[in-house]
């Protein structure tokens, strides 16, 4: 009888997923070995172009670096936040959620006015004396990488607080007991303990950057187009459907590689984080 309760409970939300995801994916990526060429066809002609190929590789690129870089602020940020009393780390958090409350096209834009040849860090620059005339930051891979890390560090950071005030405190103050230097805490008792929440923030972060769409069309334009911008421009500009879901298919694939990877770091870091 529990057991088809159980089922009971779960079945609405499996269909859903089925119908909702699974079944649209499928039908995307079948669509990509229907061709007349060949099965294979639509992916021969995406890997020997080499404007393509490098659209793929940019995408990957900042994905990487943007994981890397909010990886690396938000734990710093969720370790501080972690370690503070009630009132003030309540604070922090909403300081943090903050940005989420907006919307990424919004955030997007709040970026051209900063790093336009005419925005506030420019005419900071120039105030200053550091330049003599206006950077030109906008629509390059920079400028990408940055709003992307300001999109997805609150994020990271929300993800990595809880699992960061879920590790026992005598576990710290049991290795510095027995001589451990902070930086040996660090790697051999925080940081397998924190793996699962590094593991689900990267994920989040790279999933995300990898199929933006809003932030590099804004921020890179043309001459830093990425997957997600590559890919409406041949839905809807040029209505190749199959090229586009041809993109599509391989978005999928790399980023399911990619969370296998992180996976499988994990288990080495910590053979019990997932």
């Amino acid at each position: 009888m529990k057991h088809f309760a159980r089922w009971g409970l779960t079945m609405p939300a499996t269909i859903a997923v089925v119908v909702l995801l699974i079944i649209p994916v499928a039908i995307t990526i079948a669509a990509t070995f229907a061709e007349p060429k060949g099965i294979f066809a639509p992916y021969v002609t995406f890997f020997s172009s080499g404007f393509r190929r490098a659209v793929l590789y940019r995408t990957l690129e900042v994905a990487l670096v943007t994981t890397a870089i909010s990886l690396t602020v938000g734990f710093i940020t969720a370790y501080v936040i972690a370690q503070m009393p009630g009132r003030a780390k309540s604070i922090m958090i909403v300081a943090a959620v903050f940005p989420l409350l907006t919307g990424v096209v919004v955030r997007s834009f709040a970026w051209l006015i900063i790093l336009g040849k005419n925005g506030i860090l420019n005419a900071m620059l120039i105030s200053t004396g550091i330049i003599g005339e206006p950077l030109s930051m906008l629509y390059t891979e920079g400028s990408v990488i940055v709003a992307m890390v300001y999109l997805f560090v609150p994020l990271m950071i929300l993800t990595l607080v809880g699992v960061l005030e879920g590790i026992p405190r005598d576990l710290i103050d049991a290795s510095a007991s027995l001589g451990a230097r902070p930086l040996m805490t660090f790697f051999q008792v925080i940081l397998p303990l924190a793996t699962p929440g590094l593991i689900v923030g990267a994920v989040l972060v790279f999933t995300g950057s990898f199929t933006s769409y809003a932030t590099p069309q804004l921020l890179g334009g043309e001459k830093q187009m990425m997957m997600g911008t590559f890919l409406y421009q041949r839905a809807m500009v040029t209505f190749d459907w199959v090229g586009a879901s041809t993109i599509a298919a391989i978005m999928v694939v790399l980023t399911l590689g990619v969370v296998l990877i992180m996976s499988r770091i994990a288990r080495r870091l910590n053979p019990m984080a997932v």
